[in-house]
Parts: C-alpha cells; structure tokens; sequence
C-alpha cells in the first residue's frame, strides 16, 4: 500500500529540542558519558505539599473525566493568582486548562488563524511557535535581536513587520531560549505601535514568570489598550517542577476562551483529574514555598557566566531569567576543530556532543542561528564537568 502522509504533517519540522535530547539518549544508551543540557525541564523533585495534594485527591476517589476547561475550583484558583501575581482580571469563564502550555498555545493558533494569515515572531523564540503557526496553516516572518540588544525587538522593528497578514504576534517573556526578561517599560513602548493595528492578536507566554533574577515579570495584558486583544498563556511545568503533570492554561476573552474549549473538546476533553486537584493546592499556595528553586538557579546562572566567560569565543549576555545560557558562538563559525568542520551552530552544537559528550542545542531553529542554547537546569557538579569537557574540546 503506497504510504501518503499529509501535507500538514509533512510540512511540520521536528521539536529541535527533543530531537537532541533523543540523540543524547541514544548515545548514553550506547555507553557513551552523555551530560545533558539540552532540555527545558527543571531538575528538582515537584514539592511534597503538591505531591499530597495528588495522593489525596487519588484517596477522594477523583477519577472521572472532568470538564473540558477545567474544574471551576482550579479556573477560581487560576483567577486568584492572576490577580495576585501578574495584576489581571480574568473571570473563570475567561480561563481554560489544557493539557499543559503546549495544547493552549495549540489552541489558541487553531481557532485563530486562517491559511494566508502572518505569524510574527520576536527571535529568539521556543522552536514550538513556528510549527504551531504552520499547522494554523498561516505563514510565520521572524522579528530578529542580538545579544548586544539582549536578545531584544525594537518597537522600529515590530512596526516595520507588521503587514495587513499579521493576525498574531507571540511574545514570550521570561523568554525561551535566552532568559531574557521584558520589563514593562520595553511592553508599553511596543504596544503603542500594537495600538495602531486592532486587528492583530498578542499571546503572551509567561510560563518562567517566576524564575527572574531581579526583573519583576510584567503582563502586556496589564496594559489596558492590549487586555482585549491578549491570550495570556501560563502553566505549572517550569517555576513548580511540574513538567510531567501537564497543566496549561489561559486568561483570555471570552470569546477566544470559549472557541479554545470547543476546540479542546474535540481533542483531548478535559485535563488529567488527579494534576488538576494538585495545581489547586499549587497556585493557592504562597509563591515563597517555591523561591528555593530560584535561588538555586541564580546561583548556577552566575557560575555559569563566569565559567563559560573563560572560553575565549563565547560571546555572553546575562540573562535575567528562566534557566537557559544562549551565547553567541558565531567566532567559531568557519573553523574547524578536531576535524569537524563549523559551519553553523548546529555543526558547532554536534562537536561539542561528539567531542566533549555535552548536549545542547542549535539556535537555528529558535530564530538566532549564530547561537546555542545551554540549560543550567542540572546539577553544580554536572555543570562544572560539562564547562571543563567543552573548553578541553575548544582549547
């Protein structure tokens, strides 16, 4: 039987992110003494207090399917810490749960976007967006920064992108992959020129909120002229060490809400019962029962900078959240070393897992293609070991 996928399947580019972390996996099984630091997945344990909580809604026998936007005493809870953590005031009606962030931001494109329309997307940006874009059926233009701008848009360069196609423009903040934060000073001065344009859609992911080192997250949606065109996405996986237990969700108006809820409804219907009673305890707790892990990060990001600082080649940028490194390493582009031949970051992100037994990832398919994502979600001896096999390698 002749094998016919579809064109919306066969446009699709595989997650970067996890076609590294697969390869990585294939060598460690091979023997090979992989450090993995390729992965956007914290490296605690999710907190006990959370973790009771599941075991005893698993003793309250919640074992049936739940509504498709999820339990109302979750989108309550959802709604509480909108309004104590970001200043938003979302209505339960305004709030679906999904299957993590991913889904919402699935959602959201499909009940959105229409073949011929533009997606506009501030580089870097998490791999997802631009495939998300694509099975839309929309096309999508890159918005490009440096990290001498660190990794920033400009509101000259927003305005020049825009085109009567634009139907959406993702912003992700703290940003995946170069921890860069947008203060509200940078939101207001790009949604003057977004207040020019009523017809284009903001989603705000904000998923590393509350991994910042200093810089208080801000919302766009707090900005009044953009609260009633903002999908603001969120979740549990990152500042809850929560990646498995798969709770996205949105605060959006109600129209959009509702579209993403029948979209869902055709899907996968309503999130995992026992994650959804756990997340309530989580986002009903005081934010300070989860600080230690941000401590922690901070910690490792400046051992980090001033670890990969020594190796002459990598150009650095401090990251004012989430727990990624995104170094340009454009000096090396061109060369070649132990008899690999760079030319690219992804050539440069291959050397260093072949040689130096690292993984990390291209920033090719982030939109910064002179770049490499490095995750410090791991422990300060595994980092330590990893910076000493890279610069063995470079030197």
């Amino acid at each position: 039987m002749k094998q016919v996928l579809s064109d919306r399947i066969t446009s699709l580019p595989a997650s970067a992110t996890l076609a590294m972390a697969a390869k990585a996996r294939e060598l460690k099984s091979a023997g090979k003494d992989i450090i993995s630091l390729s992965l956007g997945e914290p490296d605690f344990n999710t907190p006990d207090y959370i973790k009771d909580a599941a075991i005893q809604a698993i003793n309250d026998n919640y074992n049936s399917y739940s509504p498709v936007d999820g339990y109302v005493e979750l989108k309550e809870a959802i709604s509480l810490k909108f309004k104590r953590d970001n200043n938003l005031d979302y209505k339960p009606s305004q709030i679906v749960v999904s299957t993590g962030a991913k889904q919402s931001l699935a959602n959201i494109t499909q009940v959105l976007l229409n073949p011929g329309d533009e997606v506009l997307l501030p580089a870097p940006y998490w791999v997802s967006y631009s495939a998300l874009g694509i099975l839309g059926g929309a096309t999508f233009k890159e918005i490009p920064s440096t990290i001498e701008n660190d990794f920033k848009i400009t509101p000259a360069q927003l305005e020049e992108a825009i085109s009567p196609k634009t139907k959406i423009v993702f912003f992700n903040s703290p940003n995946n992959p170069s921890g860069t934060v947008y203060t509200e000073e940078d939101y207001r001065a790009l949604a003057a020129v977004l207040e020019k344009y009523p017809d284009i859609y903001i989603v705000s992911d904000e998923i590393y909120e509350h991994i910042n080192y200093g810089t208080p997250n801000f919302s766009i949606a707090c900005i009044p002229s953009m609260y009633d065109r903002t999908i603001t996405v969120n979740g549990l996986a990152k500042a809850f060490a929560m990646t498995g237990w798969r709770i996205g969700y949105i605060g959006a108006p109600e129209w959009i809400a509702k579209a993403c809820t029948k979209m869902q409804g055709q899907i996968t219907s309503g999130t995992n019962c026992i994650a959804q009673r756990a997340a309530i305890t989580a986002l009903t707790e005081p934010v300070s029962r989860i600080q230690y892990m941000v401590v922690e990060f901070e910690k490792r990001r400046n051992m980090m900078l001033e670890l990969l600082g020594e190796i002459e080649g990598f150009k650095l940028n401090v990251p004012k959240g989430a727990f990624y490194i995104f170094p340009d390493v454009s000096a090396f582009i061109g060369k070649t070393i132990k008899g690999h031949a760079i030319n690219s970051a992804a050539d440069f992100s291959m050397l260093l897992l072949e040689e130096a037994n690292v993984a990390t990832v291209s920033g090719e398919d982030f939109g910064a293609p002179t770049c490499i994502r490095i995750s410090y979600a791991a422990s300060e001896a595994q980092l330590r070991e990893a910076v000493a096999r890279i610069k063995a390698v470079l030197s």
